[in-house]
């Protein structure tokens, strides 16, 4: 055999092991159903993913508080075969997976990963059976909020003679009534006054904006000394009338949300930082997609870190300082 003959045999011999290139993994899909916008939830579980190196294709789905959008965004999940949906709040989470009744309900979320996030209360909710233990193959979570005593005893460190507490709820709103009713059971154990006002409506059976005003002088009435956002997407989404006409009544706010207090004029909060329950949601995530841990077997997750937030302009307008002591470890905003 000539030399060039062994050659090109040799060749195509070689070409035989040369193996094909590797197939790159399908990139995964994280889809976000948010029900304000991509807020700092959303951007702190987009943070996460990304400085974790979990290669995904990030999509967010926003309600705009519309919770007729809620099914289109399950049919868009399943088309898009979503390996992991993302909830924030009670309503959205409620409107994807339903209570623990709805889960063989073919119309909702039950057969892809999903990991909720901001719901006060998931069991009261219906949403799980515990904290340890969903009770649901497919979902996990977090827990973002302080413990209502804890809230508590900040007031009363914050202004050691607080004995009465007021609340705006909404009736129309699960989280909201449910936070009523704890605080009521509350305050019996903590021994404080509580007065809760259910929000006066609109015809169309929307809370009125316009009559803030009045519901707070009514609390002032009462005696109030302090005042409690608890659980309310409208009194989040009307802070600056909220939280204005209570200062306007000599009342101050504490909210569970710090962007009230540094964005508009609630006095405290004790809080999870929004953008920092994101992240604790991007650990669930990334323990989904990269260890192919099953969501029904995860504990949902609670935050350990909480901020004190004080608005020193509206501590000055209402003339309620913080003890010295309290300002040893809050952040204030100026």
């Amino acid at each position: 055999m000539k030399f060039g003959h062994r050659m090109l045999i040799g060749a195509a011999l070689a070409a035989c092991f040369i193996l094909p290139p590797r197939a790159e993994a399908a990139k995964k899909t994280v889809v976000m159903i948010t029900w304000l916008g991509c807020e700092d939830v959303c951007k702190g579980l987009k943070d996460s993913l990304e400085e974790k190196k979990v290669d995904v294709s990030f999509v967010v789905d926003d309600a705009a508080q519309d919770k007729s959008k809620l099914p289109g965004f399950i049919a868009d999940a399943r088309e898009r075969k979503a390996d992991v949906v993302v909830t924030w709040g009670t309503k959205t989470t409620l409107g994807m997976i339903g209570t623990m009744k709805d889960r063989q309900n073919p119309d909702l979320l039950n057969d892809i990963p999903v990991v909720f996030t901001v719901v006060a209360d998931p069991i009261g909710a219906g949403i799980i059976e515990s904290y340890d233990k969903t009770g649901r193959a497919n979902v996990t979570g977090t827990r973002n909020r302080v413990p209502e005593s804890v809230n508590i005893k900040s007031i009363k460190r914050y202004l050691p003679n607080f004995d009465h507490l007021g609340l705006l709820f909404d009736r129309n709103e699960p989280n909201s009534v449910k936070k009523m009713e704890e605080l009521t059971a509350l305050s019996q154990k903590m021994k404080f006054a509580f007065d809760a006002l259910p929000l006066q409506t609109l015809p169309d059976g929307t809370p009125d904006p316009a009559k803030l005003p009045e519901a707070t002088a009514q609390l002032k009435r009462a005696g109030v000394q302090f005042v409690y956002l608890g659980s309310s997407t409208f009194l989040e989404k009307n802070a600056d009338a909220f939280t204005s006409a209570a200062v306007a009544n000599g009342l101050p706010v504490l909210s569970p949300y710090e962007h009230l207090v540094a964005e508009s004029e609630a006095l405290m909060s004790v809080a999870a930082r929004d953008y920092d329950v994101g992240k604790l949601a991007g650990d669930q995530v990334a323990k989904i997609l990269t260890e192919n841990a099953k969501p029904g077997d995860m504990p949902v997750v609670a935050m350990d870190k909480f901020a004190y937030l004080v608005n020193m302009k509206v501590a000055r307008k209402l003339n309620l300082f913080p003890p010295v002591e309290f300002l040893q470890f809050v952040e204030k905003v100026e």
